[in-house]
């Protein structure tokens, strides 16, 4: 059985739309969907209209790894999904979890493609069906059996940013039998409606590189925040 897992923090508009498009609510093996809320929210979340199985949760701690963690503490399920407010989960999701579970992996993510159609992103989503370098970010949604997730010692809180990286990297040290499943995901292109292309490929390369030779936490957070604009919450 299966609970997914979404950080938000004043993300009311792209849950309202994942809800109203999610085509797997229904599965039988979906058990339920946590939104983990961050205790700074300040969006009207309450009145998202959605499943019953969507369960909302007021998180003690600030940040995606610590919301992840608490929501995980409770989740019901035997495998959990940790899904972006802002992606949208392609047709045959669930269904691909399972099939992937069942061919002997522990773990998992999903291509992607952006909500926008453009060569340039076209380009950058081509990269997500492969194993390299940006594998392992959180957009690509990462799904693993319970046990593992726990015995790996669940997401590292103090890791500001880039908590998904330094948990593949953990991954991959345990020899966890992962895939990248070829069924993309809808992902927002928000943060390039804001920034160059240019500027942001240039900025995640450089934050990757950084987090790779050790980098500080707290110091890749504040250089993120100087290089990329977010007009938005979260």
């Amino acid at each position: 059985m299966i609970s997914i897992i979404i950080p938000a923090h004043n993300e009311f508009n792209n849950l309202q739309r994942l809800f109203k498009v999610a085509c797997f609510l229904e599965h039988d093996e979906l058990t339920e969907i946590i939104v983990a809320v961050s205790p700074g929210n300040t969006d009207t979340i309450d009145k998202l209209e959605c499943s019953s199985k969507v369960k909302i949760v007021r998180c003690k701690n600030m940040g995606r790894a610590a919301q992840m963690n608490e929501a995980s503490q409770i989740a019901l399920g035997n495998t959990f999904v940790f899904l972006h407010a802002d992606v949208v989960p392609p047709s045959g999701f669930i269904d691909d979890i399972l099939n992937s579970l069942q061919n002997g992996y522990d773990a998992g993510f999903f291509s992607y493609k952006f909500d926008k159609d453009t060569w340039y992103l076209r380009v950058n989503a081509s990269f997500t069906a492969k194993d390299g370098l940006f594998t392992g970010g959180g957009d690509q949604c990462l799904f693993i059996k319970k046990d593992v997730f726990n015995k790996l010692g669940r997401f590292n809180e103090e890791q500001v940013l880039m908590e998904d990286f330094e948990f593949f990297r953990r991954m991959k040290k345990g020899n966890v039998p992962y895939t990248i499943v070829k069924n993309d995901l809808i992902v927002s292109a928000r943060k390039y409606e804001s920034n160059s292309y240019l500027r942001v490929n240039l900025s995640n390369f450089l934050l990757v590189v950084l987090f790779k030779f050790g980098y500080p936490s707290d110091k890749l957070k504040s250089l993120h925040n100087k290089l990329i604009r977010t007009p938005y919450n979260g």
